[in-house]
């Protein structure tokens, strides 16, 4: 099946993405994924009881940053949006995420932030086991998921060449058996139009899409990691269209509060996984 103009075009943008492009985008995953957290004023304790400013001095300075790129990124989009009324339902959003078989919540995005030592302590497996997925979502629907495993159909993470194989071999292809809207242009950090960091309140999948499907697919507590991944599929595919759209009618939303914060993260990120 041969590919429309506007597939065409997204293929040809993907195609000229160097690899240096590709690895620099995964080079910035732990950033982007821990760094979720906002936090000003406060102080962080260690296991010893003793306060830790680091972090919270560097929390500021990534935070500045952050809400430089954020109101950069909220003017461009408001400003596409004025012009054409629906162009946030003509945006496809893409995301991986962590799925471990017993239910463990990466902590990666929590932090317990107290005037006084909370003593809370996490106790974790060494090894989980665990599903990396990736999913895309826009107004009308959701490709994927796709589930990450090497040629012996092992379950594997993400890398530069695994994820140009996805876009490539699955992605790309699917585009014909969705009524996806005209793709042209990519929005991405390092790309044509850049993608402010640490924006989990600005990213579908992160503020509904794993929050939602984590709270349904452990329910019957799966023991096996092809128990997982069915229960992902299921609930993904009983997604309904309207609770995309109000999803993506949200997203303006959050535009609007972040322009008048002038680039602070929405608060419920804080605690939200």
């Amino acid at each position: 099946m041969s590919l429309n103009e506007p597939q065409a075009r997204l293929q040809q943008i993907w195609n000229e993405m160097s690899q240096d492009i590709i690895q620099k985008l995964y080079a910035s995953l732990p950033d982007r994924i821990a760094s979720c957290i906002y936090a000003r004023g406060v102080i962080t304790y260690n296991r010893d009881g003793k306060p830790v400013a680091r972090v919270q001095s560097m929390a500021r300075d990534t935070t500045f940053c952050a809400c430089q790129r954020s109101k950069g990124f909220v003017k461009w989009a408001q400003t596409e949006i004025a012009v054409v009324p629906d162009f946030h339902k003509r945006i496809l959003f893409s995301d991986e995420a962590h799925f471990w078989l017993n239910g463990y919540v990466n902590k990666q995005n929590c932090r317990i932030w107290s005037e006084a030592n909370p003593q809370v302590y996490v106790e974790t497996p060494l090894h989980p086991e665990k599903l990396t997925v990736w999913c895309a979502l826009w107004a009308g629907g959701i490709i994927g998921p796709y589930f990450f495993k090497n040629d012996e159909g092992h379950n594997v993470t993400v890398n530069g060449d695994r994820y140009r194989a996805m876009i490539t071999n699955l992605f790309i292809p699917e585009l014909n058996n969705h009524d996806v809207p005209e793709l042209d242009r990519l929005i991405s950090r390092f790309g044509p139009v850049n993608w402010p960091p640490r924006s989990c309140d600005l990213t579908p999948l992160d503020y509904f899409l794993w929050g939602y499907v984590k709270s349904l697919v452990y329910a019957d507590k799966p023991q096996t990691l092809d128990h997982l991944e069915d229960n992902i599929r299921r609930v993904i595919a009983d997604i309904r269209p309207q609770m995309l759209e109000n999803v993506i009618e949200n997203w303006t939303s959050r535009l609007d509060y972040i322009r008048a914060s002038r680039g602070s993260p929405m608060p419920e990120i804080i605690f939200k996984m």
